[in-house]
């Protein structure tokens, strides 16, 4: 026979009833909770429920019955429908109403209430005209677009003052007519504007664009965008279609003699004061250590002396070139000579990478304005190929906060190592005295050439102390200066 709940309870207390008056309690306690989770299970609400493991319950979700239940459960519903429109309205007033738009409503606010609080029959004639000037301006809004937009450059590079077309193509993809826009493509700073006509099912619009090209950057042509607007400019409604494309605008450079002769094929081969194991120049002969190559072994020497005797070279000279390109504004008189800078380090540098030499190009880095403890620093650009180099020095400027041109040529000198030529670039500014101060910083075996581009001035080479010094005022005295190089 099974047993009843009360000795259910009792049993799972483990309190036999009539024991003692603290069983008693106890059982009226444990009772007075089973009956409290039935009435909570029956009301639907949620409740923590002991498991029968000592210390332990498990949280029950049971669904609520009941009108206020069901009531409380759609009123949260449409509050969350009601909260997500009106964060979607507040996104499209303020991405559409323009400045015009809100002082329009703000004018239909103010003329109604005023004209209908004091009898002013003039505000309220103002705040109508308001609205009905909204209500056509909505109905411009009225529609949606669907193109396939195509942005294209007819090449991605160019050089100063060449022309850089470019193209969009716009189709209706949709069965129906489209509505006429306006098709907006940002050139830099500046915008390009196409009045797109309506276009029919399947029809396209082709418009053609110039970028000006008229000094060097780096250019972001686009996204395309079409905007949507109404006559009194009360409401705009813009639409993004592509992504933006990048125009490098590269600096003018000049053909220059291969490095295979000239200054840095005089230089490259020549023996330096280094000491090496392993080279093609003979120095001298010395006792054999532990670790040396046997195939240096002296074998005629070793006989004649008794003791191993092995070659010593002189470690000959790397063509590893520099170009240290100054981009303090307190190295340059004028714009036209950093320019001029620029174009002087690309053309020695793409005639270096198409040699084949081992070429570093560095600029100075900006210091940042509220820190006196910063630690200066150059920064390397990339030249793997010619036109990486060009899109590199298409987007350097100068800057007064940038380290100068003797700090640069320290940092140069610490950070790259086995440099065999140096060119250092800057304008008119730094004196002789800095010129040799910067050349310094390199080691005796280093052959360090100065720029000094000065536009309009008579070209002229000299050399100081070991120091060649160009001075350049066109783009094209650099290539008969570095021909004449290394005869001074």
């Amino acid at each position: 026979m099974s047993k009843q709940p009360s000795q259910r309870a009792e049993a799972r207390s483990g309190v036999k009833a009539g024991t003692s008056p603290f069983a008693r309690r106890a059982l009226r306690k444990e009772r007075l909770k089973a009956a409290q989770r039935a009435s909570t299970l029956r009301s639907g609400a949620s409740s923590y429920v002991e498991t029968g493991y000592a210390g332990t319950s498990t949280h029950l979700n049971v669904p609520e019955t009941g009108f206020r239940a069901v009531a409380a459960r759609i009123l949260r519903r449409m509050w969350r429908k009601l909260n997500r429109r009106l964060r979607r309205l507040g996104a499209w007033l303020g991405s559409t109403v323009t400045g015009l738009g809100w002082s329009m409503i703000a004018t239909a606010v103010f003329g109604l209430t005023c004209g209908y609080a004091w009898g002013w029959l003039e505000a309220i004639f103002v705040g109508y005209a308001a609205v009905v000037f909204y209500a056509i301006a909505l109905f411009f809004m009225f529609g949606r677009s669907i193109y396939s937009v195509d942005l294209a450059m007819v090449s991605p590079r160019v050089m100063v003052g060449e022309q850089a077309p470019g193209s969009l193509t716009v189709t209706n993809p949709t069965r129906r007519r489209l509505f006429p826009e306006t098709i907006e493509v940002p050139v830099g700073v500046g915008l390009a504007e196409f009045h797109l006509p309506s276009l029919a099912a399947g029809n396209s619009f082709r418009g053609e664009f110039i970028v000006p090209t008229l000094k060097r950057s780096i250019i972001t042509v686009g996204p395309v965008r079409s905007v949507r607007a109404d006559p009194l400019l009360l409401l705009r409604r813009e639409l993004v279609w592509t992504t933006g494309l990048q125009l490098f605008i590269h600096p003018l450079t000049t053909s220059i003699p291969s490095t295979n002769t000239g200054l840095i094929r005089d230089l490259e081969g020549n023996p330096t004061r280094d000491l090496t194991n392993s080279d093609v120049s003979f120095h001298a002969l010395r006792e054999y250590t532990a670790g040396d190559d046997r195939r240096h072994i002296h074998w005629k020497s070793t006989a004649r002396t008794g003791q191993m005797m092995v070659r010593q070279f002189e470690q000959t000279r790397r063509s590893q070139l520099l170009i240290a390109l100054s981009t303090c504004s307190n190295d340059y008189y004028s714009e036209e000579e950093f320019e001029l800078a620029v174009s002087v380090t690309g053309s020695v540098g793409i005639r270096a990478i198409r040699d084949g030499r081992d070429t570093n190009v560095a600029i100075s880095v900006e210091l940042p304005e509220y820190t006196a403890a910063a630690t200066p620093a150059a920064r390397q650009l990339r030249v793997s190929t010619p036109s990486r180099l060009l899109d590199e020095l298409s987007g350097v400027s100068h800057t007064p906060r940038a380290i100068s041109l003797n700090i640069l040529s320290r940092v140069c000198a610490d950070s790259i190592t086995g440099i065999s030529v140096a060119f250092l670039v800057f304008g008119s500014l730094p004196t002789s005295t800095q010129i040799r101060a910067a050349s310094l910083a390199f080691s005796p075996d280093t052959e360090v050439v100065a720029v000094v581009c000065n536009p309009g001035i008579v070209p002229s080479m000299r050399r100081i102390d070991g120091l060649t010094v160009l001075m350049v005022g066109y783009l094209d005295d650099l290539k008969r200066a570095l021909s004449k190089a290394a005869t001074l």
